[in-house]
């Protein structure tokens, strides 16, 4: 795709822009302007209504409806002729896809991209709607985007009263109801009935939850690994095992290259939508790890290892961020870089090897998906297969192995999907989480380091110079002004790296952009965060998002690290802070908990118990070591974690947590490890196993 697309007669605006979607609709006929003033005035001045169009780079159907409307001089002469068109990348302006997302559920009941919505000068919306046809299909209820666009153009026209009429009122009905109290914090009972929720919603056929299409929805999980190890209940952990399992033997995951896909079209985690989005890498390694660290099996931990294989190889750019996307459709058809045939195996691998390959992964003549293709699956362990085939396991797993090695470096001649190489704030703070909870549960060097490197970049090339984020960089250029989720996720990328590594330097950042965000979107009225900080662009509507959708809310997460930070510095004011936005949702979060599993997480830790502990000890000394990768590795869901060395350059932690120096001078040179739990602290501890003893009954 070129970075700047040529020039072409309908005077598209996107020439300039560094989005890989608008670059790709840079050449389209259409008469494309990106979001900003110029559109609207230009839209007053001609006394014409708006066209939004959002979508992303990888979508799928924003590249069907590219292809059969937007690349259509028909169609293109219509736009042109009648309205103002305005392109947005969502994952740019994600404070533009919220507000619009919002009309078009609010309409439809559904939503998705491309979104498509129609609107006044004035940026009020009047209709909406996602993907259109060019025609009408009338056996499927769908209007032809050409009709649509007609039908708008006359009632402007000659109705535009009706017009205006509607868009006040859908305005007017999206706006945040006021709340009537100030709410109680979430209590026991609620998780009691989220965990119930996620019982009854349970597929134990094929795991996950609901039928199709199933998503991976990652947070999902987490909440019912902290419901096992509140309560002891196995089945929590047995859902959570089934619907992993079943995810990394499915479509879903890329069983030659790594990774996984965006969602399974099927209730079976078969046939995937074949996009693969760097979000989903990091919440899913985080689940992964979260049930390593609960069961102990090392099959979890290769998972963990497979995902941070893919995203260090494919996703990784080389000043250190992590790149956004892949898409799901090479030389025009979804799923065709990924997908195989029998006779092209038995020619790569050769006919014993070949054979071996697609018995086991189930690549057959008839196939499993379109044109007789098979995308690769397991419906057994290798333990089962290697049994029910006389063949020793770990033989098995070397051949596969070397099976797929030499099909990967086949795949690579194909025509790659394109890959959206921009850098998100957002997305690189929850793989830096995710890339230093792994190498901390795993023990793994080489994660920590890819962390870190994310972590810098972003600090360094992504903020202003008063220390405000960016939510874009791409070619050199960083752009638009973080919403909540940059902020909430890098505070949280930066506290797992601090506990990683333990750089005061990470812990002092986190605290810095904490403030930040509460100068920025805190709602001091209500309690809570606004989606759109006040130094940005003020949308229609100012919303407070909570729901945890494919990512988690910024309010979800941004309510975890007040408590965390609180207990790590000691400062009783952010805790309060996070029990009053705790207050501000917890009526919504009590009629649906199960939409709320990330925000649930947060009203876990505020339950508690919680374990606060400091290490002191000298770095690279035996038991020092001993100690704090028995904490790391254990799964404590509720802990904080601190190391004060002895060391003179340690000392920057005292001003920010000043009970670790404390305990620091109160030790002689033997590592100790101080165990705190629920506001009261044990005798130090000094044998390593007197403190896996407390960790295992913790």
């Amino acid at each position: 795709m070129p970075e700047r697309a040529p020039s072409h007669k309908a005077g598209s605006q996107l020439a300039e822009s560094k989005s890989p979607y608008l670059l790709q609709h840079a050449d389209n006929p259409v008469a494309w302007y990106p979001w900003g003033k110029k559109a609207f005035q230009k839209a007053k001045e001609e006394d014409k209504p708006v066209f939004l169009s959002i979508g992303y780079a990888t979508c799928h159907w924003c590249h069907v409806m590219a292809h059969e409307s937007f690349e259509d001089t028909e169609v293109a002469d219509l736009l042109n002729r009648c309205f103002v068109s305005v392109k947005v990348d969502r994952e740019e302006r994600p404070d533009v896809d919220q507000v619009y997302m919002t009309v078009c559920q609010a309409l439809t009941g559904r939503g998705g991209w491309p979104l498509s919505i129609f609107m006044t000068p004035d940026k009020k919306p009047f209709f909406a709607g996602t993907y259109f046809p060019k025609h009408s299909r009338a056996g499927m209820g769908m209007p032809g985007f050409m009709d649509i666009c007609a039908n708008i153009a006359d009632v402007w026209k000659n109705n535009r009263s009706q017009l205006m009429e509607s868009s006040d009122k859908i305005t007017a009905a999206i706006q945040p109801a006021e709340q009537a109290h100030p709410g109680v914090l979430v209590d026991k009972d609620t998780l009691n009935q989220c965990f119930q929720h996620f019982e009854k919603a349970f597929d134990p056929q094929w795991g996950g939850f609901g039928s199709a299409p199933k998503f991976p929805s990652p947070h999902n999980y987490s909440f019912l690994l902290r419901w096992h190890a509140r309560t002891g209940n196995k089945t929590a952990v047995k859902m959570v095992e089934k619907s992993l399992q079943s995810m990394r033997q499915g479509g879903i995951f890329d069983h030659i290259g790594l990774g996984f896909h965006r969602y399974s079209v099927d209730e079976r985690w078969l046939v995937p939508h074949f996009e693969k989005m760097l979000y989903d890498q990091a919440m899913l390694s985080f689940a992964y790890t979260d049930l390593f660290q609960v069961t102990k099996k090392q099959y979890y931990a290769q998972v963990v290892r497979e995902i941070a294989a893919y995203v260090l190889r494919d996703m990784t750019s080389p000043e250190g961020g992590f790149y956004s996307a892949e898409d799901a459709d090479s030389e025009g058809e979804e799923g065709l870089f990924y997908v195989w045939k029998p006779q092209e195996i038995v020619a790569h691998l050769g006919p014993e090897e070949g054979d071996l390959f697609c018995r086991f992964y189930n690549i057959t003549e008839k196939g499993n998906f379109e044109h007789n293709l098979s995308i690769p699956h397991m419906t057994e362990s290798v333990g089962a297969f290697a049994a029910r085939n006389a063949i020793k396991t770990q033989e098995l797993e070397q051949r596969l192995g070397t099976c797929r090695e030499k099909l990967f470096h086949i795949r690579e001649k194909r025509v790659h999907p394109f890959k959206d190489d921009k850098i998100l704030s957002a997305w690189n703070g929850l793989m830096i989480a995710a890339l230093s909870r792994a190498s901390q549960a795993l023990g793994e060097p080489s994660y920590r380091d890819a962390a870190k490197r994310s972590a810098d970049f972003v600090l360094t090339a992504m903020r202003e110079g008063d220390g405000r984020l960016y939510r874009r960089y791409r070619l050199g250029e960083s752009a638009f002004s973080g919403v909540l989720e940059d902020y909430a996720f890098m505070v949280w990328g930066l506290i797992e790296l601090y506990e990683t590594t333990f750089e005061v330097q990470y812990l002092k950042e986190a605290l810095d952009l904490n403030e930040l965000m509460h100068t920025l979107f805190r709602d001091d009225a209500g309690g809570g965060f606004f989606f759109v900080g006040k130094d940005s662009e003020q949308m229609i509507v100012q919303s407070k998002d909570i729901y945890d959708g494919a990512t988690p809310s910024g309010n979800s997460v941004a309510v975890m690290n007040l408590m965390r930070l609180a207990r790590m510095t000691g400062d009783t004011a952010l805790e309060q802070h996070a029990e009053k936005s705790m207050k501000a949702f917890s009526a919504q979060i009590m009629s649906h908990p199960m939409g709320f599993a990330q925000f649930l997480a947060a009203c876990d830790f505020i339950i508690g118990p919680t374990q606060e502990i400091v290490v002191v000890g000298n770095p690279g000394d035996k038991v020092t070591e001993q100690m704090l990768q028995a904490v790391k590795q254990a799964y404590l869901p509720n802990k904080v974690l601190l190391f004060r060395g002895k060391e003179d350059s340690y000392k920057d932690l005292d001003k920010i947590a000043p009970y670790a120096g404390k305990m620091a001078s109160a030790v002689s040179d033997r590592p100790t490890a101080f165990w705190c739990q629920q506001f009261a602290c044990q005798e130090p501890i000094t044998a390593i196993e007197k403190l896996e003893s407390v960790i295992m009954s913790a």
